[in-house]
């Protein structure tokens, strides 16, 4: 087996630099921008729900969430909740967090529910031995009650796509057409990705479904994880981009 090669890229702000130069993409992509002073108070001042996170993050940890309440602001980090009632505070308390790392605040997207529970969509696309990148398969996480991230190592659960959407509402023909839209949406990541990398062999899209049925581009994962498939009844989605991943020597 050849050893795995396929170029990974941590920073996200990075990334989400690239999306946001190509036409067709950026209007995916909810509102983010580096953690500064100045900017949190714009971010503040125009959405009600803000996500502070690690450009260099993964897994969902080190997400806080920031609510704007009528005296003040909640966190959330995890389980872990505080408030503070004026925006210097809770800008000494974010710094503190940070530390030395660099991070970042993105709009707040109202995720859709399925049975009462948020998810998102993992998009995974992989490039061929032909050049060619493919959707190789789309499949959600259940965020768990009362968590910030749907991860599954934040204690998020791995759903099958069409049950999923249909538990959250959709019809049959919407789900089709929803599932179409986010498989041609990673094959555009990946051919724009491959303009300032062409060292990607595979990505993975976290896809937000708003309440409205909008998709957005939450984040793009350069070194995406897909190893819960296999835990999952029918195996076919995993082994299929196992046999893709074979191409670049991934195994699992």
């Amino acid at each position: 087996m050849p050893t795995y090669k396929s170029s990974s890229i941590k920073s996200k702000w990075r990334k989400t630099k690239w999306l946001l130069q190509q036409p067709q993409l950026r209007h995916y992509v909810p509102r983010t921008l580096l953690f500064t002073k100045t900017n949190l108070h714009m971010m503040l001042d125009d959405y009600k729900t803000v996500f502070f996170k690690p450009t260099d993050g993964s897994g969902g940890s080190n997400i806080i969430r920031i609510k704007r309440k009528t005296k003040g602001f909640q966190t959330q980090l995890n389980h872990t909740k505080n408030f503070y009632t004026t925006r210097k505070i809770l800008l000494s308390k974010l710094s503190k967090h940070a530390g030395k790392r660099s991070y970042l605040l993105q709009k707040g997207i109202k995720l859709a529910k399925t049975k009462g529970r948020p998810f998102d969509i993992r998009v995974m696309v992989q490039k061929t031995n032909k050049g060619e990148w493919v959707s190789t398969g789309l499949f959600a996480k259940i965020g768990r009650q009362g968590k910030v991230a749907t991860n599954y190592n934040q204690g998020g659960s791995i759903g099958y796509f069409k049950p999923t959407m249909r538990g959250a509402g959709y019809s049959t023909p919407d789900i089709q057409e929803r599932e179409a839209q986010l498989k041609q949406l990673g094959v555009e990541v990946g051919y724009a990705f491959e303009d300032h990398n062409r060292g990607f062999r595979e990505l993975g899209l976290d896809v937000a479904i708003d309440s409205k049925g909008r998709p957005w581009i939450l984040e793009v994962n350069t070194r995406p994880q897909f190893y819960p498939l296999k835990n999952m009844s029918n195996r076919k989605l995993y082994r299929r981009m196992v046999d893709i991943g074979k191409q670049y020597g991934r195994s699992k």
